[in-house]
């Protein structure tokens, strides 16, 4: 399916079905990028209305960077298309992002779909942010993102080495990541009752399996579902698994 970026009102943000009520909105991570989602938005384009936005997590002023400055944008702009049946999935840090605003505006939202979610437990970069101009680090942490290497092409370790070289990026990098790690939640997860799909990794070096069992503990209306071979972004690596498990979520409680 054929994706434009639009940009309206100051928001950057795709949607492949603007007629059809059905939304299903998603969240990428720190490092993401509208392809991570590709294979969701070839299966559910037509069948929702697939919304990504482009999240401002290297653009946001120094003052507001962060999870907070994220939720605030993200509302801004659900207040702005006000999309009425809404659906929120988020992987790693779009994971995070999705539960802080469904903390806040758990009414208006129908489902939540977790993937790699930070939010109790993260190991992204590491102790350190790489030294800058470190190709070779950057080339080995992608990948390790991943089960299966391949996934992490020239293409992906480029955009996020050129991120991580900018030196306005990485420090809001850093700035989200410490945020990150700063809204915990496990004291809060008791109050989403809405149901919640947990699909993850079962070679997740991310966010562990063990943290999606924690988050299925918290969570009291979720269910969870593991995918073998596969790392930190199940979407990406094992697009077909990821979307029958996820298209028959939705198909209740949609």
């Amino acid at each position: 399916m054929e994706i434009t970026i639009q940009q309206e009102k100051g928001f950057k943000f795709i949607e492949t079905s603007p007629s059809n009520p059905k939304t299903l909105l998603l969240l990428h991570g720190l490092f993401g990028a509208l392809s991570n989602f590709k294979g969701i938005i070839d299966f559910f384009g037509d069948k929702f209305n697939v919304v990504v936005p482009i999240l401002p997590i290297y653009e946001l002023p120094l003052p507001i960077a962060g999870l907070g400055g994220l939720v605030d944008h993200l509302e801004k702009f659900l207040k702005f298309k006000y999309y009425s049946d809404l659906h929120l999935l988020g992987n790693s840090l779009g994971g995070h992002l999705a539960l802080l605003y469904v903390l806040k505006h758990q009414d208006s939202i129908k489902s939540l779909t977790l993937t790699g979610s930070s939010g109790l437990f993260e190991s992204a970069m590491g102790s350190s942010f790489p030294k800058r101009g470190n190709y070779d680090y950057i080339d080995n942490k992608t990948k390790e993102t991943f089960y299966d290497p391949a996934v992490a092409t020239k293409e992906l370790v480029d955009e996020v080495f050129d991120i991580v070289n900018d030196k306005g990026k990485a420090l809001r990098v850093i700035i989200t990541a410490k945020s990150a790690v700063r809204h915990n939640l496990s004291d809060k997860l008791y109050k989403i009752n809405i149901p919640v799909l947990l699909v993850w990794g079962e070679q997740d070096n991310v966010t562990p399996p063990f943290v999606a069992h924690k988050f299925n503990d918290l969570l009291s209306n979720s269910e969870l579902y593991f995918i073998d071979k596969c790392g930190h972004a199940p979407m990406m690596e094992k697009p077909n698994d990821f979307n029958i498990i996820l298209n028959t979520f939705l198909g209740k409680h949609s």
